[in-house]
């Protein structure tokens, strides 16, 4: 019995990480693609750099300075168009990893739904024996008699909650006071 229970948590934890594991992979073989792209693209970009310095070092007169000026129109160019295929490449590579995200996912559904549908099988009562039927009746048949002789609940009343009014002060009454003469015939 415990060993049958041990494999089947086995079974369920290696189900539950399979998806993550397999999440983990995709992310990291992707990080590497990029990265290695980034790193290809970088070195053909510093190799440019070097080059146009050293030709730009190599300048003695006016007619060499011509010459760099008329080569580094056309290198920029070149330049330009190989940033925007490393920016098509990139693309791809994203989209290629979105939709193996979007396979993984759907995968990943349809095992959980499986999963669930195999639980939810699993976990069905079996039918009714005459026993328990009768036992089930009669605790519901315990049930109802209880709440018809119960007095019904009393319903409660919430109060609200106060308004926020505005209140006006009252203007002060005046108080009568005692005049000197009304206080001694009072008093005698």
């Amino acid at each position: 019995m415990q060993d049958k229970m041990f494999d089947a948590f086995t079974e369920q934890t290696r189900n539950f990480f399979e998806p993550m594991r397999k999440l983990n992979g995709l992310m990291l073989d992707n990080m590497e693609k990029m990265t290695q792209y980034q790193l290809e693209s970088m070195k053909r970009y510093s190799q440019l750099g070097t080059e146009r310095v050293r030709d730009a070092s190599e300048i003695k007169d006016a007619e060499d300075l011509r010459d760099f000026g008329t080569r580094q129109a056309a290198i920029m160019n070149e330049l330009s168009k190989q940033m925007l295929e490393d920016a098509r490449a990139m693309t791809e590579l994203s989209m290629q990893f979105k939709s193996e995200m979007d396979k993984l996912f759907v995968e990943t559904g349809q095992q959980t739904a499986e999963q669930t549908t195999a639980a939810a099988k699993a976990a069905k009562p079996e039918p009714a024996t005459a026993a328990s039927a009768r036992a089930t009746a009669t605790k519901a048949e315990s049930t109802k008699t209880a709440t018809t002789k119960s007095e019904p609940a009393k319903a409660t009343v919430k109060p609200e909650p106060a308004k926020a009014e505005e209140t006006k002060p009252e203007p002060a009454k005046a108080t009568p006071t005692k005049t000197s003469s009304q206080s001694t015939r009072k008093n005698s």
